[in-house]
């Protein structure tokens, strides 16, 4: 006699997760029959705030979107923005601008890395990421003076350039994350431990990669060539060619599981140090910023009007920022869409089907950015929709907290 389904659920608040979110799945014994999810748990109201911000202001709560992502927010809207201003960023600045992107590919994949391998119970693997993610995260203060929220990015360029030393010292972290290739490699991709557990887990087809829009290496690693720098080239990437990273490049075939997933990340590290030498050696003279004064700056932009969308390839994939100015202070809308917006709906077929055991890593294997992709809407039985005031929010928040007092209260 088989045993029934039983429901079961991880989250809001779980330790395997770092942000909050909700999965809930049917079980029969240690197998998943279906998984579905539930985000929204941590909204923040970055656009409606950036609504009521000057544009160079708004950057500053772009880089905030993701604790991760210093350069990939900011970058996104300021191109959007730089789009309706008729701003000519100057060529310098699009190759600071690219170096930043591609340290922070590494140290992002670095950090997803090591999550990883927590996630499997290799934590000496996860210290071993993590103390090589370190290198990035030097550079980046000595760059920017800050090791997360770099500041970095200006509309119309850059705002640190940089300087004979700071060069030196990129490079030598180039050659330290070189040396270590081998080993990071090694560990991840050829380890029993590693291979047991991810090869064959978690397996997103092509067709449903394509269906459900997946992006970066998720979508890579599913056999789709989608990459922002190769379709749409920007920045320094229109001086480079830049080739998207499939597995099957280094094992032979393409199998959409989480192990598809590794090697795509694994072999990105790699890519980045020679993206970033051609750009180092590329390096233009000139100025960094088309408009210096920050006065001027600000003249410029209450002028503008119009709409555009800023794309960059963020570690995770394509980052989308929607802006529309019509001539006054504030941007007059923006919409934000991460990369985890578009992988989160992958979970459903890569976990059904799969052990129990197995859902932290699939889960992970997105790379998933809870907070980046957090929105609120209320939609009515009818299909209308209302906008949620900072008092609604507070009244919503007061009244749950006031119930959850009576249930302890009546137990």
């Amino acid at each position: 006699m088989t045993s029934p389904a039983y429901q079961t659920s991880i989250g809001p608040i779980h330790p395997a997760f770092k942000e909050p979110i909700h999965l809930k799945f049917d079980l029969k014994g240690e197998r998943v029959l279906k998984a579905d999810f539930a985000p929204g748990q941590a909204h923040r109201g970055v656009e409606w705030m950036g609504m009521r911000r000057n544009p160079v202001q708004v950057l500053y709560l772009a880089e905030r979107i993701c604790g991760i992502c210093g350069v990939t927010h900011a970058l996104s809207f300021a191109r959007a923005v730089e789009q309706i201003a008729g701003i000519d960023v100057p060529a310098r600045a699009h190759f600071l601008r690219s170096i930043a992107c591609e340290l922070e590919r590494i140290h992002s994949h670095l950090l997803w890395a090591g999550v990883a391998a927590h996630e499997l119970g290799f934590d000496s693997l996860f210290f071993f990421a993590w103390r090589a993610r370190e290198r990035v995260l030097d550079l980046m203060e000595k760059w920017t003076g800050n090791r997360v929220h770099y500041s970095l990015v200006q509309i119309g360029g850059v705002r640190r350039d940089l300087d004979a030393e700071l060069i030196r010292d990129i490079e030598e972290a180039l050659a330290f994350f070189e040396s270590v290739f081998g080993e990071v490699r090694r560990c991840f991709l050829e380890d029993d431990t590693v291979n047991l557990r991810c090869r064959g887990v978690g397996v997103l087809t092509q067709r449903d990669a394509l269906e459900l829009g997946c992006v970066g290496p998720t979508a890579r690693a599913s056999g789709v060539p989608a990459d922002v720098r190769a379709d749409h080239p920007y920045a320094a990437y229109s001086f480079v060619r830049v080739k998207p990273v499939m597995p099957d490049a280094y094992t032979g075939a393409i199998h959409g599981d989480v192990y598809d997933r590794i090697v795509v990340r694994v072999y990105e590290i790699a890519q980045v140090i020679g993206l970033v030498r051609e750009f180092l050696a590329r390096l233009p003279e000139g100025p960094i910023l088309a408009i210096p004064r920050i006065p001027a700056l600000l003249a410029r932009l209450k002028k503008a009007q119009g709409e555009a969308i800023g794309l960059h390839e963020a570690p995770r994939g394509e980052v989308l920022h929607y802006v529309r100015m019509n001539a006054s202070a504030a941007p007059e809308a923006w919409k934000v869409k991460a990369s985890s917006y578009s992988n989160y709906m992958a979970w459903v077929p890569m976990l059904e089907g799969e052990e129990v055991a197995d859902i932290p890593i699939i889960a992970a294997s997105i790379d998933p950015c809870i907070s980046c992709t957090d929105r609120v809407l209320a939609v009515a039985p009818d299909g209308g929709r209302r906008e949620l005031t900072k008092a609604d929010l507070t009244r919503l928040s007061r009244e749950k907290t006031r119930r959850l007092q009576q249930k302890r209260g009546a137990k």
